[in-house]
């Protein structure tokens, strides 16, 4: 059938189908983009939960251990001296203090480069769609050139 039709008739129903095919794939990769962006607050949620629930189960590992620690320790009645006392407490908090600011380093780093990624996400965004112009004025000036040809070849 397209052998009979002209050849400008041809290339219509070529760019048609061509424009069809390209409306067809943005369709549906924009539809699975969404599924996947609707989808994101529910594993979000489910993570968090995650997090939440092994933060409470350590927490009760904690108290569990050094609570069944403390009745076996002082069903022996072993006196512990005072200066072991005050020393252990003064290490133990001086490690735990600097346990956690090295930790809250580390968390602020971790926030900073997924804020970085954030961002780098926007400026690929931003060039992606100066690219896609440029091509896009670029496809204009060739098919503006190419109909002034066509025009100037057909007018000989």
């Amino acid at each position: 059938m397209i052998a009979n039709k002209s050849k400008n008739e041809s290339s219509m129903l070529g760019s048609s189908s061509a424009t069809h095919i390209f409306d067809t794939a943005r369709e549906n990769f924009v539809r699975a983009a969404d599924q996947m962006a609707n989808v994101q607050p529910q594993y979000a949620q489910a993570f968090s939960n995650l997090q939440l629930d092994y933060m409470q189960t350590v927490k009760n590992v904690i108290e569990n251990t050094i609570s069944a620690q403390k009745q076996l320790v002082g069903s022996w009645n072993i006196p512990v001296s005072t200066p072991y006392i005050e020393q252990f407490t003064r290490q133990s908090n001086e490690i735990t203090n600097n346990t956690l600011r090295a930790v809250g380093i580390n968390n602020q780093l971790a926030i900073n480069v997924l804020d970085l990624a954030r961002e780098n996400l926007r400026i690929y965004s931003r060039t992606v769609d100066a690219v896609t112009d440029v091509n896009t004025n670029i496809a204009k000036a060739c098919a503006y050139f190419s109909a002034a040809q066509h025009q100037q070849y057909s007018k000989q």
